[in-house]
């Protein structure tokens, strides 16, 4: 009776992790597609301002989104499309950012990656480095304020905002208030151009997390798998009382910090290394080796998409772009705190 317990068991969790794995490979495999897109509408003049890809940082991204449910707060960065995709955005939040729509979140103001939905617990980006966390930090001490429980906040940053005083006051604060904070950290080995070792004399930026007293997880970014197992963990110990957790997870951007950018600074070898596999191919191959689904039913999948996101930058294309002339503008906070007015979605 105890074997056949234990075969059920592993037959359960075999099963959650196809779905969890399928089910993050397709936020995986849209965020891929529909950044590209961007990238060629960008050479095509169609989007003005910068675009930021997060290719291979995308099973990070995706099992951060994953990890949270509805309730939480969530800050993403410019190279968190799968993850924002995960927890709830809509492709044509997405795209009608980036080419400037009225219709959009931000109603074609403030920028093409500044996006965000706080009611919804998507908040608006601040580019600067370390600056998101003390945002949320501050949402979560608000919560607390007016009783809310059973909430987490999850803040993206790459390894180069653990080197500013945001990042430092905003974590101090968060451990020391034992905040249900989850702190993901990509380290993609540089900070535009600047490499990890011109940023921080520490062996490992987990070892940062014993200086503030908050618990620290190490994760390989380019396993699905692994990024999706440790997640769940970090968010599941914030929401338990466990305080703050910081997540770092080693990988490498596969591109340039942004489309204007080259990337000639990379270290050759770091891109030849297991740093540099793309997380995307590996959740591919590592889906037919399971024998989750056919290279057919792959190449089906991927065709789907390609038709959802050219759907959606077709449909905002049609869309009107914001006349300064006939703009009635005016801060959101003064506004029935409403982000998008009645234009929203």
């Amino acid at each position: 009776m105890v074997q056949a317990t234990a075969v059920l068991t592993a037959s359960v969790d075999i099963s959650d992790l196809k779905a969890r794995f399928l089910a993050a490979y397709r936020w995986m495999l849209i965020a891929r597609v529909v950044e590209e897109k961007i990238a060629a509408l960008y050479r095509g003049g169609k989007i003005t301002g910068g675009v930021f890809l997060g290719k291979g940082q995308e099973a990070l991204s995706t099992a951060t989104g994953m990890a949270l449910r509805k309730g939480d707060v969530f800050a993403p960065l410019i190279r968190d499309q799968a993850g924002r995709l995960a927890f709830g955005e809509s492709l044509l939040d997405c795209t009608r950012t980036y080419m400037g729509s009225r219709l959009g979140p931000m109603r074609g103001r403030d920028g093409n990656v500044h996006r965000g939905r706080p009611q919804e617990g998507l908040m608006a980006m601040i580019s600067h480095l370390g600056a998101m966390l003390p945002v949320v930090a501050g949402a979560l001490l608000a919560r607390r304020f007016r009783g809310v429980e059973d909430t987490v906040g999850a803040v993206s940053l790459g390894d180069g905002a653990t080197s500013t005083g945001a990042f430092h006051e905003g974590l101090n604060l968060a451990a020391v208030e034992k905040l249900p904070l989850v702190l993901v950290i990509a380290n993609n080995q540089y900070a535009y151009s600047t490499p990890t070792s011109r940023q921080f004399a520490c062996e490992d930026l987990v070892d940062k997390a014993i200086g503030y007293g908050v618990a620290g997880h190490s994760v390989d970014g380019t396993d699905l798998e692994a990024c999706l197992d440790t997640l769940q963990r970090a968010v599941t110990a914030a929401r338990n009382g466990g305080g703050p957790q910081l997540v770092i997870a080693s990988l490498l951007r596969l591109v340039g910090h942004g489309e204007h950018d080259d990337a000639g600074y990379v270290d050759p070898k770091l891109r030849q290394s297991s740093l540099g596999a793309d997380c995307l191919e590996l959740a591919e191959q590592r889906i037919l080796r399971e024998q989750w689904a056919t290279a057919k039913t792959l190449r089906d999948s991927q065709d789907e998409v390609q038709r959802q996101i050219e759907e959606a930058v077709a449909t905002t294309l049609r869309e009107p772009l914001p006349d300064p002339n006939t703009e009635d503008w005016c801060p959101l906070a003064t506004r029935h705190l409403c982000e998008g007015g009645s234009e929203g979605r």
